[in-house]
Parts: structure tokens; sequence; C-alpha cells
């Protein structure tokens, strides 16, 4: 009989960089294969692994572990990005998702997915209307899966010198596995718990990046709201957004 799952979702730590580097170097190669032009500039991955760092700093990166501690997936969120998204969409009105990344090995798990519907949940909680995302212009295949995942498409944007700029936004509190929700983890539950009911406060960062009073993160069991995507095989895609 085949053992439950038990991945679960927990803050990044500095100790995570590595891995999430090793994320970043097989999803380019996984996208080379796909054809994509995405992550063709050699710099990026390292301009990448700076945001990443930032983003563990300030509180604002989580990764996905496995059974064996494995790291299987990372996210981000971050300020608006005044390149894509201006007054007339009402910035403070969204949270803003980046760095979506999932492993190979967790390819058909719906990782991504379910982390979509995490940071939904996390928008609602925050009072927040929309999950906004930013994501590689010629990536079609990306665009249906967020397409297919309830996200609609507001415009194309192309600042000079930015390869993204397809962007696309979900209601806050939309779900799209409901049933499926991903446990969430402290760094002291990790080890004393396999599940957990809610997250001690953290920080939460506004729109323009800085610190907001503190809120509950919504953990499994919350009923309140340049990424992977479906190819059609029931695989998942890769995308990194930022």
């Amino acid at each position: 009989m085949k053992s439950a799952r038990t991945e679960y979702l927990r803050p990044a730590a500095a100790e995570d960089v590595p891995a999430l580097l090793a994320l970043r170097t097989e999803a380019e190669g996984w996208l080379r294969g796909k054809g994509t032009d995405q992550w063709s500039d050699p710099e990026t991955g390292e301009r990448a692994i700076a945001k990443w760092r930032a983003s563990i700093d300030e509180g604002r990166a989580w990764v996905v572990v496995g059974d064996d501690d494995d790291v299987l997936a990372a996210v981000s969120r971050g300020p608006v990005d005044r390149d894509f998204w201006t007054d007339a969409d009402h910035p403070e009105s969204a949270l803003y998702l980046y760095k979506l990344i999932v492993a190979r090995e967790a390819s058909g798990r719906q990782l991504g997915t379910r982390v979509i519907d995490w940071m939904s949940r996390l928008a609602a909680l925050e009072g927040r209307t929309w999950v906004r995302i930013d994501t590689w212009r010629t990536n079609s295949g990306l665009h249906s899966y967020y397409e297919r995942l309830g996200f609609r498409y507001v415009r194309t944007e192309a600042p000079p010198d930015r390869r993204s700029g397809w962007l696309a936004q979900r209601p806050a509190g939309a779900l799209a596995m409901p049933h499926d929700l991903l446990p969430v983890h402290s760094h002291e539950e990790q080890r004393a718990s396999a599940h957990a009911s809610e997250l001690p406060p953290q920080r939460d960062y506004r729109t323009d990046g800085r610190v907001a009073a503190p809120s509950q993160f919504p953990s499994h069991s919350l009923s309140s709201d340049d990424v992977q995507s479906s190819s059609g095989d029931g695989r998942e895609y890769e995308d990194e957004q930022g």
C-alpha cells in the first residue's frame, strides 16, 4: 500500500540557497529542451540567486520539502513591479507571486498548483482582491496553464531589457485543488509534527515592499486564499517570474 505524501511548505532559510540554485539550473536545462528562449541569458541565474537571498532575508520566500527534507519547489512574493503594473491597476489590491519552480522529480504531484492555492489563501487572508503574476512573454504553454488554473489575462507589457511581461491575475481565495492543500510548517515544527494547524506570526510585505503589521499565514486547515504548468501529458512545466 502506497504511503501518503508528506510534502509541506515552510519558510526558506539561508541553507536552502544551494538547493534553490540546483532547482534553477535543472529548470534552465529542461526549458532549453522544450525549445523556449526563457532564461537564455546566462546572467539571469546569478540575478535570480541574489533575489532569492534577499527574499529569504526579508522573510518572503518559501520552499516545499519532501519526505527526506529535500527541496522540491520554491516560491516567493514581492513588491509590485512597476515595469508592468500601474496605479490604474490598484497595485495594493494584489499579492504578487514570483519565482515558483518545481523539481523535475516532483513532476505530476501538482505542487505548482498547490503552492498557488496557498498563496491565493494568503492573499485572501490579507484582504487582497487578486493574486498577480508576470511571465515570459513568449512562453505560450505557460500562459495556457495559468489560464486553466483560473488566471485571467490582463495585458502584455514589453519594457526595454525585460523579457517577462505577460500579465495575469486570479481572484484571491480561489482554489484549484481545495481537497489537496499543502500543510505548512515552521522551522520548529519541521521535525516535531507531520501536520501544523497554523504558523506563528511572520512579516507581511506591502506592495511597496515595506514591512506591515504581522499576520498569520494560512495553514492547510484554513478555510479563508520568469512556475509549473500542465503540458497536456500530465507533467508540469517550470517558470520563474521576476
